[in-house]
């Protein structure tokens, strides 16, 4: 069978697949610049709190003057949320921000293809893992791209555009086309374990939690020396749990795994961290500790650790 023509043509329709913080995000910015979208999540309890998320968001836009409110009520309009990725039908657009698991992201990107448009776009926002074996599940993976948002999508403006083995350059030109007319910069890079964003960025947030670990200096002197040393606006342990230590340790072992360099080797802590639930931001606890009702951070207690004492939650 000839391969559909990936001719570019205007995204009105996008469905999201997977209602996390990271999917959430996208939806919203979908919407607000105008575009239909459908988030899709078996759980309708995930579903029922992106739409909460989302809510607060765009009230909070309104009373900050960045959206009128005529613009809020469009935009919610423009969400429909259901657990049936069925619902895609008609998209022009799949965007997955599913769990970081090549298998699960192979098996949602195979039934989009199954029942969206031949000529729909599937784009993947995975943060590490290969566009080329994600394309691998669908009959034409020239319209496969990556993606890749950064947290939180609103506020963030770069988008990584991955370009697989058989990535075809419409689809590429599509996505950086859309990625504009969301408000954000496109960056065009070739598909390699952690692109290039988090193969730089994950080996300094290791580090530090080594340095962490082997007593080097506390949590908060790690995170200070490189917000007034380096003019980082957010010191790498606070970044980590922004991110999500669960997130950060998943990156890491792709790029061991992939690369086969020990520089990309977990720190043993940040295993443990995970072990413990102590994921970061969304958990409550992770390097820091976050007060549920202000989302600020309290500081943790110490603990032994390696060379010496270091502060560290325990």
């Amino acid at each position: 069978m000839a391969a559909p023509s990936t001719t570019q043509h205007a995204i009105h329709r996008a469905t999201v697949a997977g209602a996390g913080t990271m999917g959430t995000g996208i939806a919203q910015v979908l919407a607000t610049a105008g575009i239909e979208v459908c988030l899709v999540d078996v759980d309708p309890h995930q579903l029922t709190r992106a739409q909460a998320a989302i809510e607060r968001a765009l009230d909070r836009l309104v009373q900050k003057g960045t959206l009128s409110a005529g613009q809020r009520e469009r935009a919610l309009h423009l969400i429909r949320y259901t657990p049936h990725l069925d619902a895609s039908a008609n998209a022009d657009l799949l965007i997955e921000a599913v769990v970081e698991d090549l298998s699960t992201k192979q098996a949602v990107l195979r039934q989009a293809a199954q029942v969206m448009p031949q000529t729909a776009l599937l784009a993947s926002n995975t943060s590490s893992l290969s566009i080329t074996a994600l394309a691998a599940a669908v009959s034409h993976p020239e319209r496969v791209a990556g993606m890749h948002f950064f947290n939180p999508v609103p506020l963030m403006s770069l988008v990584e555009v991955v370009r697989g083995e058989h990535t075809s350059p419409e689809t590429i030109e599509a996505i950086t086309t859309l990625a504009r007319q969301l408000g954000k910069t496109p960056v065009v890079v070739n598909d390699f374990p952690g692109f290039v964003a988090n193969r730089i960025l994950l080996p300094m947030l290791n580090e530090a939690m080594f340095a962490l670990m082997e007593g080097v200096a506390d949590r908060d002197s790690i995170d200070q020396v490189m917000k007034l040393g380096l003019n980082h606006p957010m010191g790498p342990l606070a970044l980590a749990d922004l991110i999500g230590l669960d997130v950060c340790l998943h990156i890491l072992e792709v790029l061991h795994r992939d690369l086969g360099d020990d520089k990309y080797r977990p720190c043993p802590l940040l295993r443990r961290m995970v072990s413990a639930g102590r994921l970061g931001r969304k958990a409550g606890a992770g390097f820091y500790e976050y007060a549920e009702s202000r989302g600020s951070s309290r500081r943790a207690g110490t603990v032994e650790a390696g060379a010496g004492e270091v502060t560290h939650p325990g």
